[in-house]
């Protein structure tokens, strides 16, 4: 079954932001810290950024200072605000546990950045 649903891509232009939400299943949510990842074209998933259960967050040096990680516990949704996008952001988002569970892995949201 889909655990994890990501939301909120688009294609924008470089310097624009974008702001994309991941609805998650309680028991993952509540029980490990979750992240954000994205695959690009020809590229493995890399790691982007990364919120623990209660709050703390950590991000890839790629992302650090133009993207913001957050949550809502009530409603179960990771969020990740993307600011100042770059055409090297570009890329499939796709959220899940910290590590990841191959098994959860869902369809993502595309990221495209182009002028």
């Amino acid at each position: 079954q889909v655990q994890l649903v990501e939301s909120g891509g688009g294609l924008v232009q470089p310097g624009e932001s974008l702001r994309l939400s991941c609805a998650a299943s309680g028991s993952i949510f509540t029980n490990s810290p979750m992240g954000w990842y994205r695959r690009a074209p020809g590229k493995e998933r890399e790691f982007v950024a990364t919120i623990t259960t209660r709050g703390s967050t950590g991000y890839a040096d790629s992302v650090k200072g133009r993207f913001t990680i957050s949550r809502d516990n009530a409603k179960q949704a990771i969020y990740l605000q993307m600011n100042n996008l770059k055409p090297e952001d570009t890329a499939v988002y796709f959220c899940n546990t910290i590590p990841a569970v191959t098994n959860n892995w869902g369809q993502g949201t595309q990221v495209t950045v182009s002028s």
